[in-house]
């Protein structure tokens, strides 16, 4: 029995439905709390655009509710984990098991097991819903919460190098050819980089080369004269749409798939990409987080809890899972900054705290 990862099919079943249950019960409690929170903070902002009402609000909570999903998850996963081997505890479930031949391995097995459908549907979330979420939450922010951009992969406040000049765009949507922009400014400078000339235009589409403004004005800022042109004209002949692509990279709005064509863009384009790079291999790494938890929390689950010291193991094993997020956090931001490698960045805290469990575990309990 010893080398059986489920010595028992019944007792599996019975310690995975309790800890699938009351991850769903502390995610549930979580979103709603922070739901609540969130749309108190934000709800003036959406109503404060012209037109907007009860179904902007409901539209921004079904924008703002997967991300919020997809975040704390693995925080109710580590919630969950305590408050389950806490209970067996409590119970002395655990101490019949350990009478009955099974290792601390095999008392978490089902608890692990949980924890690994919990992170395969995290990263399927992330990748279908939240992603799409994203992009349409932040281009709704970007225009103040006005009518929403219809068009897929939308790019807000974007500013491009023409030369010594200064092109930018509210918003740009499209790809390739096809690329238009909304809300456009072109800036003209002289060699000491002041600012002579601003050309604005509603709408600008691409021209190849340069982009057609229609019918722009011009405003000289020596003289302070505004000029309204009667045609189309062409500006900023040196800005290309793949420009434009690589210059607005959310990784949180693209999925992995998409996220690599971004990256190799801006890397033949000759940027930087670390920090894309440390955000690719963390929406791999970020949800098998959920994975690690059973095994940071396992701390609550041995011990007597008549010894009084069971609260003192779950705030251990508490300490342990926020402490990882914490690691998590500042290794990611340290890969943003190139300290660390993106790899690195990604998998180190993940493989530290995974050692740093099984050393806990072995240590107390094997």
């Amino acid at each position: 029995m010893q080398f059986e990862f489920f010595p028992s099919r019944t007792l599996a079943v019975y310690i995975g439905k309790m800890f699938a249950v009351r991850i769903v019960a502390v995610l549930l409690m979580l979103v709603l709390i922070l739901q609540m929170l969130d749309l108190l903070s934000e709800s003036g902002k959406v109503m404060a655009a012209a037109g907007n009402g009860q179904g902007e609000l409901l539209t921004y909570v079904s924008l703002r509710m997967p991300q919020l999903v997809s975040r704390f998850l693995p925080y109710s996963v580590l919630l969950a984990t305590i408050i389950t081997l806490m209970t067996l505890n409590q119970n002395s479930e655990v101490v019949a098991m350990k009478a009955a031949g099974l290792s601390a391995h095999q008392v978490l097995a089902p608890l692990f097991l949980v924890a690994a459908v919990t992170s395969a549907v995290t990263f399927a979330f992330n990748e279908r819903v939240v992603t799409r979420s994203s992009a349409t939450l932040k281009a709704w922010q970007n225009v103040q919460y006005g009518p929403i951009p219809k068009e897929s992969a939308v790019k807000t406040n974007v500013w491009l190098q023409d030369g010594p000049n200064i092109l930018f765009a509210r918003t740009v949507a499209g790809d390739g050819n096809a690329m238009r922009m909304t809300g456009v400014s072109w800036y003209r400078r002289d060699p000491t980089g002041m600012v002579t000339e601003i050309v604005t235009t509603p709408a600008a589409s691409f021209a190849n080369p340069g982009w057609r403004f229609s019918k722009p004005v011009m405003f000289d800022v020596q003289s302070a004269r505004k000029t309204a042109a009667t045609a189309d004209q062409v500006y900023a002949k040196s800005v290309e749409p793949v420009q434009v692509a690589i210059s607005k990279v959310d990784a949180d709005a693209q999925p992995l798939s998409e996220l690599n064509g971004s990256i190799v863009a801006i890397r033949e384009a000759g940027f930087r990409t670390t920090e894309l790079e440390g955000k690719w291999w963390h929406k791999l790494s970020g949800p098998l987080s959920a994975l690690l938890m059973p095994l940071l929390g396992a701390v609550a689950a041995f011990g007597l809890a008549r010894s009084g010291h069971l609260f003192i193991r779950a705030v251990t094993g508490m300490g342990l899972g926020f402490a990882y997020f914490v690691f998590d956090n500042a290794a990611l931001a340290m890969g943003n900054f190139g300290a660390y490698p993106p790899f690195l960045a990604a998998w180190a805290p993940f493989l530290l705290f995974f050692l740093i469990g099984e050393t806990v575990l072995i240590r107390t309990e094997e």
